[in-house]
């Protein structure tokens, strides 16, 4: 009932303005088609500008997607790398350290027995050393006895030979050295 009375009520205004005839006989229809043509057109060149400017966003969004998809991907096989650079680097400390460990233990051995054959050549050097210092020791005495001998022998024959004797001793002797010499 509402929309009947507002129907009847809009002829009515109508009636009185003034209005008679088809809608499309009047002034106001044509100027709101117009206006609807009008905002329709603009609206098209806007909504392709809008449309326009949405799509070079969209696309700027989507390349900047893409950077940072592509960086992301980067990123990570960066990371893998510098990972499995790290696990390489890892690997080679410890075998470096167990290498060095070996190396180690091999010095001290080779240092334990060089050790010990240094000790062993030292105490043969000491028992050559005591060995040649007791054969120069029982050369000295010999020589020492030889010349006590010799002093004692010159002083026995001085003071039992007689002169002449002395000189017949002297002449063999010289004789005897001749050919010892030669």
């Amino acid at each position: 009932m509402f929309i009947s009375s507002a129907i009847a009520a809009t002829a009515e205004h109508a009636a009185e303005a003034g209005h008679h005839g088809p809608f499309y006989t009047q002034a106001e229809f044509w100027v709101g088609a117009a206006f609807v043509l009008v905002v329709a057109l603009a609206f098209r060149k806007v909504f392709a500008a809008i449309t326009a400017g949405l799509d070079a966003r969209a696309s700027q969004i989507k390349g900047r997607i893409d950077e940072a998809a592509k960086l992301r991907e980067d990123a990570q096989a960066l990371l893998a790398e510098y990972q499995r650079k790290q696990r390489d680097a890892l690997q080679e400390a410890e075998a470096i350290v167990a290498h060095a460990k070996h190396e180690a233990a091999r010095l001290k051995t080779e240092a334990e027995a060089a050790m010990e054959a240094s000790i062993v050549r030292r105490e043969k050097q000491a028992i050559e050393r005591i060995a040649q210092a007791e054969a120069q020791a029982m050369a000295e005495v010999r020589n020492l006895a030889v010349d006590m001998a010799i002093a004692a022998a010159n002083k026995m024959i001085a003071e039992k030979l007689a002169p002449d004797a002395q000189d017949l001793l002297i002449e063999e002797s010289i004789r005897g050295l001749s050919g010892k010499l030669h």
